[in-house]
């Protein structure tokens, strides 16, 4: 169970880390990246990060790489702007929700392709 401080320090880390990829890091293989979410462990000593990005699937982990890549870079960069003894270790993450969320609208559709046919 999340508390108020955890989703709070959660909300925080993802709108920085998102601040950071736009306007700091200089590294174009990155692209057009959206932070959906970050999960900070109890002991925040790890942070996940998920992630999505705009294209097709190679672009998408040419990204994810980037963002691997760049991790230290961005870890530092948050730890002058968060007020906490200890910036946990980032792990980037492809966020699937959304993929996930639509193969579930489509099976839906189908279904309801199939009852009306059968009417």
């Amino acid at each position: 169970m999340e508390t108020l401080k955890q989703k709070r320090l959660n909300q925080i880390i993802m709108k920085d880390i998102s601040d950071i990829i736009q306007f700091d890091l200089k590294d174009p293989d990155v692209g057009f990246v959206t932070i959906t979410g970050v999960k900070v462990s109890h002991d925040h000593s790890y942070a996940t990060v998920f992630t999505t990005f705009l294209g097709k699937q190679e672009r998408a982990a040419a990204g994810l790489k980037a963002l691997n890549r760049a991790k230290g870079f961005i870890r530092s960069e948050l730890s002058q702007r968060l007020d906490i003894r200890r910036v946990p270790e980032l792990n980037f993450e492809i966020d699937t929700a959304m993929e996930n969320g639509r193969h579930i609208d489509e099976i839906i559709d189908e279904i309801h392709k199939n009852d009306n046919q059968n009417k």
